[in-house]
């Protein structure tokens, strides 16, 4: 059974940081992607970040892009966002997703793209 279980929210004050770990078991996505998506209280899941094993390509929605960075650690099946100068904005439950396979870089942003869902994680940024 794969499961991917996310860690790392909490809640922090604006222009902190906070890192988010997401670990697979089950099956392996060496060859597939790795992301991360988000919800905010009445509004739909959004892409936020994704990192593609074949050739370490990384995406960032325009909104995080320059204070977010996505890494992965394919030994332990994990992959990581590191997030900085976070705003209130960012305040939203954020989900690991991940695919065996190998997306082409359109397909990115699209949640139906991912087979595989972590149970979410809460990010509160608050003073």
């Amino acid at each position: 059974q794969v499961q991917l279980v996310e860690s790392g929210g909490g809640l922090v004050e604006p222009g902190t940081s906070l890192r988010l770990s997401c670990e697979a078991s089950g099956r392996s996505f060496s060859r597939g992607v790795m992301g991360w998506f988000r919800q905010a209280p009445g509004k739909e899941r959004e892409f936020v970040a994704t990192f593609r094993r074949t050739d370490r390509s990384t995406a960032y929605a325009d909104s995080v892009r320059g204070r977010f960075t996505i890494s992965r650690d394919n030994a332990k099946s994990m992959v990581t966002l590191l997030m900085n100068s976070l705003k209130p904005e960012d305040t939203a439950v954020y989900y690991c997703a991940a695919t065996g396979r190998t997306l082409i870089t359109s397909s990115f942003r699209d949640p139906g793209q991912y087979d595989y869902w972590g149970q979410g994680t809460q990010v509160t940024v608050s003073s």
